[in-house]
């Protein structure tokens, strides 16, 4: 071996060990402009963590905000309905001013529901002044008024169930599932923005090995041009080495691409103080974690069926829909009820003896009851037929939602039982090939390789190295999905 093979070798192997060498080679320049721009551009910018992302996200992503704004709505719905409990104030009056009777009248009353047994509670005050026809006698008064009280009772229909206070119970359930429909939303968003950043945190990594790798050529290419210029070697070795070039130049074009795509989806979860997207920039990339991994027996543990049944919010959820519709059944059948309605009332004039005369001058007690039932049901029958129907098709979805969730989680440990093992073959592939790398490059240091061996094994490392990235990634998405199906929500970033 001459002295410039020799020196060729050494300057070789120190460029592979240290390949961040600046060149001034035009090629070299053109293909790493483009990363150094993004790793310059934002120099001060703090790395983003995941913590960052699922605060962001949990704060201000539109499909979270869209669920907290309908539960406002039904909270108005429950508001509006438990109006019709309130206080009801009305007064009415009139005056002769013309004609032969003077006779003149005011009075107001108060009236509310109370709900039990469909009841209703009054009371009432009214004074008159002048004279009155006799068919309108009742508006004699003493000279200081009438005070009146007085309850209604239903005792048939609307004794347990009536259209105000189905309104009440069915907005406070409607109100709950909206709140459910919040943490479920919470629940899904912050999964995707898991796997989000996860996918954007790998294409990242991924940019840089295939980065890495075509400045090793092109630190190779500078050496090579030295000593083909001084006829140490042939052409030959140049040509092919701008081939490998090329084809890393590929891979990597390939890697940015991928990369953008991921900050552009991450930057749907990543988002400023006014909910405006903010696409992350390659500045802001963590360095490459340790090796992650699930412990699948902890996993299995806490994959409790009935628990998570009896937790999981789409259940909840369509419980209280049950609920809803169990009260709908009952309203219905409330309205194939005859009506009867008892009521009570408690009366006494104060004051002089007016107009009215003595007959005025008592308290009276009067007790009533009002009956009607129903002749043509057909209307209320098939309301309540088709409620029934209603609440049969959802103990079936109810069914079908249980089977789903058994079937999902089974589908979860699966598939973090297989993500573990991938990713333990894959680390055991890194290995094995930057062994085969190292050898490699000592066998041509001794010159009894060539470039296109080395090459390989570069690439093959490389490869490795972005397969247990891959790998790595499949285990923090099938976590993403455990987690989310368990309700973890200390992992899911969410503060309920």
């Amino acid at each position: 071996m001459n002295i410039s093979k020799i020196l060729f070798v050494f300057i070789l192997m120190l460029l592979t060990v240290s390949p961040k060498v600046t060149s001034e080679d035009d090629l070299t320049a053109l293909s790493i402009s483009s990363r150094e721009s993004q790793e310059n551009q934002a120099k001060t910018v703090s790395v983003l963590s995941l913590d960052d992302v699922l605060e962001s996200s949990g704060q201000y992503a539109p499909t979270i905000l869209e669920a907290i704004a309908n539960a406002r709505g039904a909270d108005g719905g429950r508001l509006a309905a438990e109006g019709a409990f309130d206080v009801n104030i009305s007064a009415s009056g009139f005056s002769r001013v013309t004609g032969f009777w003077d006779g003149q009248v005011i009075g107001g009353e108060a009236r509310q529901n109370l709900g039990v047994f469909g009841s209703s509670v009054y009371a009432g005050y009214r004074i008159s002044d002048g004279e009155f026809p006799v068919y309108e006698d009742i508006n004699f008064t003493n000279t200081l008024g009438e005070a009146k009280v007085g309850a209604l009772f239903s005792l048939l229909r609307n004794r347990d169930i009536d259209g105000n206070r189905f309104a009440l119970r069915d907005t406070r359930l409607a109100l709950e599932q909206a709140e459910l429909d919040v943490l479920l939303s919470k629940v899904s968003v912050q999964r995707q923005a898991m796997v989000a950043y996860w996918s954007w945190v790998t294409a990242g990594q991924q940019q840089k090995i295939y980065a890495r790798l075509l400045d090793i050529a092109l630190e190779r290419e500078k050496a090579l041009q030295v000593q083909v210029n001084e006829g140490a070697i042939a052409d030959i070795f140049l040509l092919e080495n701008r081939q490998n070039i090329t084809r890393r130049q590929t891979l990597l074009t390939s890697a940015e691409r991928l990369f953008q795509n991921a900050s552009i989806r991450l930057g749907f979860y990543l988002r400023d103080t006014n909910g405006q997207m903010r696409v992350p920039q390659f500045s802001e990339l963590p360095a490459w974690e340790a090796q992650f991994e699930v412990d699948v027996e902890a996993v299995k543990s806490s994959m409790e069926l009935s628990n998570i049944l009896r937790d999981r919010p789409e259940l909840r959820r369509l419980r209280l829909g049950l609920e809803r519709l169990r009260q709908k059944i009952t309203l219905r059948q409330n309205d194939l009820k005859p009506k009867l309605d008892f009521n009570v009332e408690l009366s006494h004039d104060f004051g002089n003896i007016a107009e009215g005369d003595i007959s005025r001058d008592s308290t009276d007690t009067i007790v009533g009851f009002q009956f009607s039932i129903p002749l043509g049901q057909r209307s209320a029958k098939g309301r309540l037929k088709a409620a029934k129907a209603e609440r049969t098709a959802m103990m079936y979805r109810e069914r079908r939602i249980q089977d789903q969730i058994s079937t999902e989680l089974e589908g979860i440990l699966v598939d973090i039982t297989a993500a573990n093992e991938l990713l333990d073959l894959a680390s055991v592939d890194v290995q094995q090939s930057r062994a085969m790398q190292e050898a490699e490059e000592k066998r041509f240091a001794n010159g009894a390789s060539d470039f296109f061996l080395l090459n390989i094994r570069e690439e093959t490392a490389a490869n490795a190295e972005i397969r247990k990235m891959t790998a790595n990634l499949e285990v923090h998405r099938a976590y993403a999905n455990y987690a989310a199906a368990t309700m973890n929500t200390k992992a899911l970033g969410i503060n309920q």
